[in-house]
């Protein structure tokens, strides 16, 4: 297998325009750039302390995400006796939430490349307190969906800005250490959002499952104030040259804004442009079906974890929702170990590539969890079929976990590298599918459970996802340069 190397993907501050001293190219005066590779204002030279202070606090916000989307699932039956629903209605409470992370990052990470990652963030994060207490009063199944996928549509802002920021702020060598930071709350997620779930909903009622996570994002947003500035470089730029204007009274002007630009036509540009992405771009659809599966067959499984342990081990709301645990042992896992893989082989591959770098380089970390996803829907499948001790299919829930994480961490990085100039547009468009697919997975995950049982049901799910699966790494390895190379440039 080849694959084809090229320059250093935007890599450096200085990527915006070449040094004038090295190249011997005249720059316009009117031009507004960095400094240099040193410039103090750039997010890479930030002190360490800020950066973390950033990557924590989103990784908080992811946090309220994955808990928002997992938090309902102990209570769901408690929310049907209360709404008089049936079943499929039901888990229509649950999934509509992730509906949501479809069209949210559509329209969210245009935004953000306009008006910038921070004011983004914010209004989007007061936008998910007042629906998703709306959720919390909610006394019709219409109200209460209407209220999930708009609180849904504020907490996508985690997937719209989040990758971005780190994009960034942290250098790629450095892309690895941020992801194991920045992910490690988030995955707390599915865990931790099941167990307060299911002691908050058998003690004090479901409703205020909404409303301690609406207290909680209230409080990062405060702290959002004093910590989270912005960190987009066009926006930084754009910053600088207007300050220009104002105090020189010339036409200073960046690479990507000139200075008789207007909001209308950036908006129009940036609003459409993940879709355009989408449809261009053949990478970012190989990479969107990839990432479509990972995730609906995770919500699959999710959607129906805590009913087995239910109605088929006969344990409390707040015991099943402890079985989370071994998801997010699985997850804490790779994402710990697999994001140092991630810097370690980046590294190893760029030194052997004559210092020359590519996005391919993020692959070979889906090796393992090629291997990883079927192992774990299989041993999870059959000895929950078989009814075995509890802690056996949760190991198998922990390895499938840990391959989730794997494939979705090397695919993410993958579009950061490669479209380090739209960064959030890019991962906006190639999570449409993925969100799309989380949603409808669970809708017929019962019926297909009821019908073929844990087993039968999780080896269908392996297979395919051997077929669809297996040939991604090698897929993207040999042909990613060449797809890349086939989509059309945008602006």
């Amino acid at each position: 297998m080849t694959v084809q190397v090229i320059e250093k993907v935007s890599a450096s501050p200085d990527a915006i325009k070449p040094s004038p001293k090295s190249t011997g190219v005249q720059i316009d005066p009117l031009l507004v750039t960095w400094n240099g590779d040193d410039d103090l204002e750039h997010p890479y030279n930030w002190s360490l302390a800020r950066k973390w202070a950033i990557t924590i606090l989103l990784s908080n916000g992811g946090l309220v995400t994955l808990m928002s989307g997992a938090m309902l699932a102990p209570a769901l039956k408690s929310i049907a006796a209360d709404l008089k629903t049936d079943e499929e209605e039901t888990q229509i409470f649950l999934s509509i939430f992730v509906l949501a992370f479809a069209f949210g990052p559509m329209v969210l990470s245009p935004l953000a490349e306009v008006f910038g990652r921070r004011p983004v963030w914010m209004l989007s994060s007061c936008f998910y307190i007042l629906w998703n207490t709306v959720a919390g009063f909610s006394q019709t199944p219409g109200l209460l969906i209407a209220s999930r996928i708009l609180s849904g549509i504020g907490a996508s802002a985690e997937f719209a800005i989040s990758n971005p920021v780190l994009s960034d702020t942290w250098i790629p060598e450095q892309r690895g250490t941020s992801f194991s930071i920045s992910t490690f709350l988030p995955l707390l997620g599915p865990a931790l959002g099941p167990i307060i779930g299911g002691a908050v909903s058998q003690s004090i009622g479901w409703r205020w499952t909404f409303w301690i996570l609406s207290i909680y994002d209230g409080l990062l947003v405060v702290i959002a104030f004093f910590v989270f500035p912005e960190t987009y470089e066009v926006i930084l730029l754009n910053r600088r040259a207007d300050k220009l204007r104002k105090r020189t009274g010339k036409p200073y002007y960046t690479a990507t804004q000139a200075a008789s630009d207007t909001l209308k036509s950036r908006l129009s540009i940036s609003l459409t442009r993940p879709f355009r992405l989408l449809v261009t771009q053949p990478i970012l659809q190989v990479v969107a079906i990839f990432l479509a599966y990972n995730f609906g067959i995770l919500y699959l499984v999710l959607s129906t974890f805590a009913t087995l342990w239910i109605e088929r081990y006969g344990q409390s709301e707040i015991q099943s929702g402890l079985n989370y645990i071994a998801l997010v042992i699985g997850y804490t896992i790779a994402a710990q170990v697999g994001s140092r893989m991630m810097d370690r082989l980046w590294a190893y591959l760029k030194a052997k590539a004559g210092n020359n770098t590519a996005p391919e380089y993020r692959v070979p970390l889906m090796v393992p969890g090629a291997v990883l996803i079927p192992l774990g829907l299989v041993i999870y499948g059959w000895t929950a079929e078989k009814h075995l001790h509890w802690i056996v299919p949760d190991a198998g829930i922990a390895i499938l976990g840990c391959g989730i994480i794997n494939n979705t961490q090397s695919l993410q990085a993958y579009v950061m590298d490669a479209y380090r100039q739209y960064v959030a547009s890019a991962a906006a468009a190639s999570q449409f599918l993925r969100s799309i697919a989380g949603f409808a997975f669970p809708i017929f995950a019962p019926a297909m459970y009821q019908n073929l049982g844990y087993g039968w049901g999780n080896n269908v799910l392996a297979l395919t996802f051997v077929v669809i699966g297996w040939p991604a790494p090698f897929l993207l390895w040999t042909y990613g340069a060449k797809l890349r190379a086939m989509g059309k440039t945008q602006k």
